[in-house]
């Protein structure tokens, strides 16, 4: 072979078969005997071929490439992208997927309407095969005009009414549950809440399971603050209620870094935690184990949840299947020192 690379000609005769044969087996398509695929496959190994990726998209229109799109239409997008741990804990899920299938991932972030216009054009130009989609916002448009534009899509989180997509997400409800469930079992009969944005994807659930369990228990007036997913932001909203409320005996915060912040507010007003406020968080981040005291918290499994979105985008690329695939994980109270 000289100073050139290897060719598909040269992996034919090493294999013993027709340069169109190789072709089918480096483009994936599947009526090709098996051992006559092992035999391509062992050649390319001996002869170090590397498939010409421009020349294999002409042929499986397939680009071997996935976008990874974090999107939001709120203002506290920059300060919770660089301090929670969430995204990071999402990379760690969609990776060895996508690792598993030689697939590259391509970051992408939609911060505002043109921004999003634009994203979806250089999808629809053949930018990526599919998007998965992480929306900080409810009412995020992102997903819908990923879908209107024909693009394969997975969210984490549950799709708005009407955009039919692959999706997963947590019981948010269940999980803000058992917080108040435990809080109540151990005797804290005046809990509040550090609740996420308004505009945020899990903000609604985890206020009405945290509330709606308190109610049944004859508990019908929580004090709530909001804080915007961020350390300080919980700091912030635990001075508000203490201010307000000073009689609060439990604080269930709709992240771990709000809870974190709030655990450290207390510590700065010499409030003992757990003993004169107990404080539970929610994900089971690293900043959970990180707090001080170390936080009881809600589990959510991110990078098991990332996994299968991840599964079920690369599943419809494969199969093109028309039915929606989705599922819902349910949450775990990993009981700490903090409540």
């Amino acid at each position: 072979m000289g100073n050139r690379g290897p060719t598909l000609e040269d992996v034919a005769r090493e294999a013993g078969v027709s340069r169109a044969t190789v072709s089918r087996v480096v483009n994936g398509v599947r009526n090709v005997a098996p051992e006559i695929q092992e035999a391509v496959r062992e050649a390319i190994a001996r002869t170090g071929y590397a498939p010409n990726q421009a020349a294999r998209s002409l042929v499986t229109r397939r680009t071997g490439a996935v976008a990874l799109v974090l999107s939001a239409t709120g203002g506290s997008f920059t300060a919770r992208l660089f301090s929670d741990p969430f995204f990071g804990r999402v990379v760690d899920g969609v990776l060895p997927v996508l690792r598993e299938r030689a697939v590259q991932p391509v970051l992408l972030v939609a911060e505002s309407e043109p921004a999003r216009v634009q994203l979806v054009e250089y999808l629809r130009r053949g930018g990526a095969d599919g998007a998965l989609v992480v929306p900080l916002d409810e009412d995020d448009p992102l997903p819908g005009m990923l879908v209107a534009a024909g693009l394969p899509t997975a969210l984490f989180g549950r799709p708005r009414a009407g955009v039919r997509c692959d999706w997963v997400d947590l019981d948010n409800t269940a999980g803000a549950r058992l917080a108040a469930e435990h809080l109540w079992a151990t005797g804290r009969r005046r809990p509040a809440t550090i609740a996420a944005p308004v505009t945020a994807a899990t903000a609604r659930e985890r206020l009405d399971g945290y509330a709606e369990a308190l109610a049944a228990r004859g508990v019908t007036d929580v004090p709530v603050e909001r804080g915007l997913f961020t350390e300080e932001s919980g700091r912030d909203a635990m001075a508000r209620l203490l201010e307000r409320h000073p009689d609060v005996d439990a604080v269930f915060a709709a992240n771990d870094l709000m809870a974190r912040g709030a655990c450290r507010l207390l510590a700065e007003r010499g409030v003992a935690v757990p003993g004169r406020v107990a404080v539970i968080g929610f994900d089971d981040s690293v900043a959970a184990r990180a707090a001080a005291p170390p936080l009881t918290t809600v589990r959510q499994p991110v990078e098991e949840m990332a996994s299968a979105m991840t599964r079920l985008l690369l599943a419809r690329l494969d199969a093109g299947a028309p039915e929606t695939g989705s599922r819902v994980f349910e949450p775990v109270l990993v009981v700490r020192e903090s409540a």
